[in-house]
């Protein structure tokens, strides 16, 4: 639709306005309209913008600002008077019930005053309450029932029509195909609301995109965005999508039923909604009586934004009376009754200005982006991993480039794209090595892999990795070491591998500064605790690629000793649980080479655990907790959850990550939430308390109950 040419030029009419702060004139008012819709088209149609949301709204209410001043400039064309932009095609073509408006953003404390002056003054003697909502990071989407059916599903599209996705939708387990609104005399109902991947689902999908050496997803929105338009829908129920749905757009009462008075609040929708089995944030919303205390809650919601399991980018204040929210009424781009608190910008712009190339303690050969530093979210950001060749290639990217930078809800930075109509002709390609940076060895890339590997075991990078790993909380948890500490006592030559740990020198580095008696005493304890760690934290520990914990746990509890797996076939590692060809062919590859044989044979003389789990058996030859699922929620009052988890796993249980049909106990401690109220819904869970729990952990027992 536009060529590089007009590109250069929309992009520079953007700098301009941006930079301006002052007014448009009439003579600006078609520029900035060209340039709103270029950045519509590519935000809405390419889902590629070269803008920031923040940067767009600005120049949006620049256009608002001046047609306010001169309706009679206003034209049918312009921006603010259509709801979005052109579809794809791709789809089947839906007009919705009722349009999908966008809502107005407001960026501090000011906007949200200035919109609550306007909201009471329309309100007059009216009594106002503000429901307060996440405003989720999604893809937004329409859902229609009819006779208590799920019948349709259409994206938000233009705002006025969008596609028909619906087949993709009956694939997130969260959106139920029959809800009971007829309950509430419901013949017809539409629902708007958001399809997500959770921040713990984006990681495992592009955990396992990687292994398989293809693209990973730039971020869970991105993410939830593109799988609604996959053609495939086995495909979309592999990424594990959630949603929330948070308002009701329009109701048809089947003959002679009275509206329910849920209905005549926004926070009774949500109720509604969730009694009918839709998730709705009913948990996360909160009614305030101020704007003061909106303000409050936004500005803690937005301090806790990175604790949440999902991506949030602001928050939604809405007017919690229906009839109000209808007298309030709405414009062609926005419902007056409702304000979006945008939290503070996430994505920036920078320079690539070099990259490193580091090595991994598996050999990986990672390639780092070193930028033009960019404050974002609360932090300077220098270093971006670029995470292997086939991204580089697949982002174009090269020295010198501009880059749009995001940093996740996880805190981990990534380059989004380049914004390649800024090149100027000077850039430099990024060029692999050929060889290890640090080893100068030759590198290798195994077939069907996306990552070069240095393969030399005696490479410097490796060994130093592998033994700030080995030492690591999740691993060893040899307390007081850490990655600091290994580095420097490898190059000072006190620490030259793995089992040196346990041989160190202390009257040496007693001599160092900064260790003291005590700090010496801590190190001495530290590293002598480690010896008794339960074996699958060594598992672990010993780097063997592919193998997490969750899978160190499993090998450890299929064996009385750590040597029986030099004994295991790769065709026997595949009959446990969650192990298939490539991790088997690890773990066998790892046990049957010579040198891990030495730094085992090495480890067990200097005294580390080697005794696994097979052996705790109750007397009939099975352990008392196998076969059976547990989840805990809510605090606890005499257990740490962390210690009442590896209980479980010691007595042969499986610790599961959500309440679904394959959960037999749910141990409920004070303050639980969601987990306990669709633990009731399912009616399949037994639902125990923290004593119960204890007692069938001191009796041995699996209990009694609906499992």
């Amino acid at each position: 639709m536009y060529s590089p040419e007009q590109v250069k030029i929309l992009q520079s009419d953007t700098s301009v306005l941006l930079k301006d702060t002052a007014a448009i004139d009439q003579g600006q008012l078609e520029i900035l309209r060209r340039v709103l819709r270029f950045h519509e088209y590519r935000y809405y149609v390419e889902d590629d913008p070269l803008v920031s949301d923040m940067e767009y709204d600005r120049l949006f209410k620049k256009l608002e600002a001046f047609e306010a001043k001169h309706p009679e400039l206003i034209t049918a064309d312009s921006p603010t008077q259509r709801v979005g932009a052109n579809l794809t095609g791709q789809f089947a073509t839906i007009r919705h019930q009722v349009p999908m408006l966008s809502l107005e953003n407001s960026y501090n404390a000011d906007d949200l005053s200035d919109w609550d002056k306007k909201v009471r003054e329309a309100a007059g003697e009216k009594k106002i309450r503000y429901s307060v909502e996440p405003k989720f990071d999604g893809a937004s989407i329409s859902l229609l029932y009819e006779d208590d059916r799920l019948v349709r599903a259409v994206t938000r599209g233009d705002g006025i029509e969008g596609e028909d996705v619906t087949a993709n939708i009956r694939q997130i387990r969260s959106i139920p195909l029959n809800a009971p609104f007829a309950l509430y005399g419901i013949q017809q109902i539409e629902i708007r609301g958001e399809v997500m991947m959770s921040k713990a689902s984006f990681q495992k999908f592009n955990d396992k995109q990687a292994e398989a050496g293809l693209p990973i997803l730039a971020n869970p929105r991105n993410a939830a965005s593109g799988s609604l338009r996959l053609k495939d829908p086995s495909a979309v129920r592999n990424r594990g999508l959630d949603a929330y749905l948070y308002h009701i757009s329009d109701i048809v009462l089947a003959p002679g039923k009275r509206p329910s008075e849920l209905l005549e609040t926004h926070s009774g929708n949500l109720a509604l909604l969730w009694q009918c089995g839709l998730r709705s944030p009913t948990k996360e919303s909160e009614l305030f009586n101020s704007i003061a205390s909106v303000v409050a809650h936004v500005g803690d919601f937005e301090a806790m934004r990175d604790t949440l399991p999902y991506e949030i980018d602001g928050m939604v204040i809405k007017v919690d009376d229906i009839a109000l929210q209808e007298q309030l009424g709405m414009t062609s781009h926005h419902p007056r009754w409702a304000m979006a608190y945008k939290f503070k910008a996430r994505q920036a712009t920078s320079i690539i200005q070099s990259v490193e190339f580091q090595v991994g303690r598996t050999g990986a050969i990672t390639p780092v982006a070193k930028i033009e530093p960019v404050f974002l979210a609360g932090v300077t950001i220098g270093s971006i991993s670029l995470f292997n060749e086939d991204i580089i290639r697949e982002k174009d990217l090269c020295i010198g480039d501009s880059v749009l930078v995001e940093r996740a809800g996880d805190v981990i930075p990534n380059i989004v794209k380049p914004l390649k109509e800024l090149r100027q002709g000077n850039e430099i390609p990024i060029i692999f090595p050929a060889n290890c940076p640090v080893c100068k060895a030759a590198l290798h890339k195994p077939e069907g892999e996306s990552v070069w590997r240095c393969i030399n075991p005696n490479c410097e990078a490796q060994v130093v990795e592998k033994m700030i790993h080995f030492v690591s909380k999740d691993a060893m948890d040899i307390r007081s070491f850490g990655e600091s500490n290994v580095r420097k006592f490898y190059s000072l030559g006190l620490l030259p591998d793995i089992p040196g740990i346990y041989k160190l020198d202390m009257t040496q580095i007693g001599k160092l500064e900064g260790f003291g008696q005590k700090s010496i005493d801590n190190l001495t304890s530290a590293i002598e605790k480690s010896k008794t760690q339960p074996l699958h934290r060594l598992i672990f520990g010993l780097g063997i690629r592919y193998v997490g914990e969750t899978t160190a746990k499993i090998l450890a509890k299929k064996i009385s000793n750590l040597w029986e797996l030099k004994d295991f076939s790769e065709e026997q590692l595949m009959e446990l649980e969650d192990i298939g060809p490539k991790v088997a062919g690890s773990i066998y590859e790892f046990f049957q080479a010579p040198q891990s044989k030495e730094l085992l044979n090495e480890l067990e003389i200097l005294g580390l655990n080697f005794k696994g789990q097979k052996t705790a058996l109750t007397s009939a030859g099975t352990q008392p907790f196998e076969g059976l699922t547990f989840l805990f929620t809510g605090t606890l009052e005499h257990l740490k959850r962390s210690d009442a988890e590896a209980v479980v796993e010691a007595k042969g249980g499986k610790i599961l990550s959500g309440v679904s049909a394959k959960l037999n106990y749910l141990v409920a401690g004070a303050a639980a939430g969601s987990k306990l109220d669709k633990a009731k819904r399912l009616n399949t869970v037994n639902i125990i308390t923290e004593q119960e729990f204890v007692d069938m952990v001191a009796n041995n027992e699996k209990g009694r109950g609906k499992k």
